[in-house]
Order: structure tokens, then sequence, then C-alpha cells
């Protein structure tokens, strides 16, 4: 078979299984879209160390490590780019029923329900958010091959706003639209427009040391755990 399939290459792997889930999770309306974040910060938690698990193979052949790099970009434009997309797409026909917190309902509603032009513009964004994160990628993966060229280890710095904040920025929009008794869904496409912004800026983002993952990750496994609580424990049947 082609490709690759030692343990370098697993949490990639892993990532994208956990995007396509996700994905298909919102679309299919199989539970509740916001069921996808779970997905979405799963891939956030393999991205965090998939680098380092594949650097830890003294013997990856150049061809090994080209094509950890492909897909390593190809899983985050599913997990970070088109997964958040989905998520907001499905929230035009799910809303939340606020009663006294924690009784919360979910709902689904239909979309005929939306005005056709609100639908237009939020389904605009969303296409304008997962193209962002690919042109991001892309020119990251270019930049990054020119810069191995003369430099050894990894960079230090980032130009534009890394495609796997996504796993953070848009769990934290979602307790917020919970626990402020508010349907904050255009917030969400707000944070689409955003975001995709900064991941196509020129801004300088400064690589995370170690100890910063860790915190990300803190927050990460935080964030999982209050929807957990959420979802599973104050549900209203």
């Amino acid at each position: 078979m082609i490709g690759c399939y030692d343990y370098t290459v697993v949490l990639t792997y892993l990532s994208m299984l956990s995007a396509t889930s996700g994905i298909m999770l919102c679309l299919n309306d199989i539970g509740h879209p916001y069921l996808g974040m779970f997905f979405l910060m799963f891939c956030g938690l393999c991205d965090a160390f998939d680098g380092k698990v594949a650097r830890t193979k003294k013997n990856r052949t150049d061809s090994m490590k080209k094509f950890g790099i492909q897909i390593d970009s190809l899983s985050d434009l599913v997990a970070f780019g088109v997964l958040p997309a989905c998520i907001g797409i499905a929230m035009l026909r799910s809303s939340i029923e606020f009663l006294t917190f924690p009784n919360i309902k979910f709902l689904h509603l239909h979309l005929a329900d939306k005005p056709i032009v609100i639908k237009v513009v939020l389904t605009l964004i969303a296409i304008f958010y997962a193209l962002a994160a690919m042109i991001r990628l892309a020119y990251f993966n270019v930049l990054e091959e020119e810069r191995q060229e003369t430099e050894n280890g990894v960079r230090k710095t980032y130009i534009g706003l890394p495609v796997t904040s996504a796993a953070l920025v848009f769990p934290t929009i979602l307790l917020l639209h919970i626990f402020c008794n508010a349907d904050l869904t255009l917030l969400y496409f707000l944070f689409l427009v955003i975001v995709g912004v900064l991941f196509i800026s020129e801004i300088q983002v400064k690589k995370p040391t170690t100890k910063g993952i860790l915190i990300m990750i803190g927050i990460g496994i935080l964030e999982a755990a209050a929807l957990a609580f959420i979802f599973i424990v104050m549900r209203k049947k």
C-alpha cells in the first residue's frame, strides 16, 4: 500500500478521522451540532503532539518527512477549516431553548424558518473561513519549505494566526452561548470572519513553548469537561 503507517502518523490519522466524524455528525443531524466541538477539540489535542511524536523517530527518510508534512496540512484543513464551518452551518438549523439554567433544552429547527438573506450571508461567511484556512496552510507550507533550505530546527514565529487556534476559540464561544443564556449564533459567525481574516493576515505569532502548549491543552480539557457536563448531565430530556 502507498503511504506511511508507522507510529509517527497515527495522531494525524486520528485527527482526520475525528474531524470527518464531527462533520458527519453535524451535517447528518445525528446529534446536536455542538457535539462537533468535542471532535474539534480532540483534533487540537492530536495536533499538539503529532509533530513531537514524529520527531522521535530518528531514521525517517526525506520522503517520510515530506509525507508527514503533507498529511498534517491536509488533516488541519479538514479539522480546523471545514469542521468549524460545518458546525456554523449546522447552527442555522439548531438552537437552544433557555429555561432556568441548568435546565436547557436543545431544539432542532428547519432552515426554512430563517430568512434567505441571513442563510446566504452566513453560508458565504462559512465558505470564506474554510478558504482562508486553506490559503493559510498552503502559504505556511511554502514558507516552511523555503525556511528549511536555509535554517535548521523548528521555526520560532508564525505569519498569520495558526489554524489550530480554532480548537480553543470556537468551544469558548459555545460556553458563552450557554452560560450567557443568549443565542450567540451570530457571534459564532462573526468570529468565523475575524479568525478567517487573521489566518491570512501578516501578523507575527510567536510559536508557543512546551509550557504554553500544556497550558492550552489544560484550557481545552477544562472546556471539554464543562461541555460534557452540560450535554450529558444537565441536558433536559
